[in-house]
């Protein structure tokens, strides 16, 4: 693994550490209605899929187990489509995918 890929990598595991810390486990209800919130996981998502898009292609070849274009793709439509993105979707990532995220890329860290 390139020495700039691991730094990456880190980078987005510190990205969803925050991320999670501020979520927090917030209710579905309460994100809705919380614009402060709204805007800060838009951020953090955006963050990630930004830092994913600076991989080489040869660890994300390496590791198809992370979807990493659909990462950079979400990225892309909160972005440039956030006063229509259905902001149910940015809590189900949160709340139940950087978790996983999280764990496959210390797997890939660990494994280099």
């Amino acid at each position: 693994m390139q020495h700039r890929d691991k730094i990456i990598l880190q980078k987005i595991i510190n990205a969803v550490e925050v991320g999670l810390k501020v979520f927090n486990n917030i209710s579905l209800e309460n994100f809705l209605n919380d614009d402060e919130m709204k805007l800060s996981m838009s951020m953090t998502i955006i963050r990630i899929g930004e830092l994913v898009k600076n991989l080489s292609e040869e660890i994300r070849e390496k590791n198809r187990q992370i979807e990493w274009k659909a990462i950079a793709e979400f990225r892309d439509i909160v972005t440039h489509k956030y006063d229509t993105l259905r902001m149910r979707d940015v809590y189900d990532t949160i709340k139940n995918e950087l978790p996983e995220l999280k764990s496959e890329i210390q797997k890939i860290i660990l494994q280099n």
